[in-house]
């Protein structure tokens, strides 16, 4: 084994685990709380981080057997099982990522209307759109028979035989179909809202910094100069504060963690319909490592940093641990009663 193909393992191992535990974490804070469960979000992150999960649970132990072993893991019928839910689940998620954009657009530009445009309803009826859409192409793709294990990937995923050249348009036009619609759909609505925040951000500073020129000079009895470095530092706070609300936004770190992640993957899955263009082995295992390692990721981004996810998270460790705690005094005071019957 080579030390690329070793640390390729690696690194699909600890994808898993962390993402195994992150979205159970997640999956679990939202069974235990009616307030998170009540709220729309919920919804699309239930959605998403049980695509994250199966992913985590499906995929990357397959793709972790095709790279130890250089070969299809099991037989065919499992490997175009494995790709049929690669596609919805990829697909699914992506979409899910699109509708919490849109929803924290809602939140931020509507806030006063916010209830009235964004309804438990219209985020059920979201989800369903996205179960479809996903349906729809991982079907096309089990009745194409366009899904199998692809050594550039070492995983059962989105392929086309060598044998099969003749399908080639029809593939190439199903797959450029579907990143278009999945990636290229999702980056656009994560644009536009995080631009839309932005803009909402740089009013409020505006609005700020009229309030306190206006303050400033009302106070006639300052002395220019005083005035003058006043406004200048004003000038300053307002360029850090937009700084700062853009980069530490939620939306900057949404639109960062998918390009990052899936534009590898994405970019690779789209060159390689170019006639006469080969992808390194292990460029397309690592596309798909950073692809995998967004699950991984999207809980910490969309939940497990937010103080409700926080607070309902630490009150189910608490229980636990004295549950346990509970339990062990239990069982020494038992045993200690029966030491001393004895």
């Amino acid at each position: 084994m080579s030390i690329p193909e070793f640390l390729l393992e690696v690194s699909i191992v600890v994808i898993a685990v962390v993402s195994l535990l992150t979205n159970l974490s997640v999956l679990l804070c939202l069974a235990q709380s009616a307030e998170l469960r009540s709220h729309v979000p919920g919804i699309f992150i239930l959605n998403l981080s049980s695509s994250n999960l199966l992913l985590a649970l499906i995929n990357m132990p397959a793709t972790f057997v095709g790279v130890a072993e250089s070969a299809k893991p099991l037989g065919d019928l499992f490997c175009q099982a494995v790709g049929f839910a690669e596609t919805f689940l990829t697909a699914n998620a992506m979409l899910s990522m699109a509708a919490l954009g849109l929803d924290r657009w809602v939140a931020v530009v509507f806030p006063l209307s916010y209830s009235s445009k964004m309804r438990y309803r219209d985020a059920l009826l979201i989800v369903a759109y996205s179960w479809l859409h996903s349906l729809a192409f991982s079907l096309t793709q089990l009745l194409m028979d366009w899904g199998g294990y692809s050594h550039t990937y070492a995983s059962c995923t989105l392929h086309l035989d060598g044998e099969r050249r003749s399908q080639l348009a029809a593939y190439a036009t199903f797959t450029a179909l579907f990143h278009f619609s999945s990636f290229a759909l999702c980056l656009l609505v994560l644009c536009f809202a995080y631009l839309k925040v932005l803009r909402v951000a740089r009013s409020h500073c505006k609005r700020i910094d009229v309030i306190t020129v206006q303050a400033l000079l009302l106070l006639v009895d300052i002395h220019p100069s005083v005035k003058e470095r006043c406004l200048a530092e004003q000038k300053k706070r307002r360029q850090r504060a937009i700084k700062k609300l853009a980069s530490s936004s939620a939306h900057s770190s949404l639109l960062f963690t998918f390009i990052l992640c899936f534009s590898p993957y994405v970019i690779t899955r789209l060159v390689e319909l170019l006639p006469s263009v080969h992808i390194p082995r292990y460029w397309g295992i690592t596309a798909k490592c950073l692809y995998y390692a967004k699950t991984s990721s999207d809980p910490f981004v969309y939940c497990l940093l937010r103080q409700q996810y926080r607070k309902v998270l630490v009150g189910i460790i608490s229980r636990v641990l004295g549950e346990n705690h509970y339990t062990l005094s239990v069982h020494s005071a038992s045993s200690t009663l029966d030491t001393r019957i004895t």
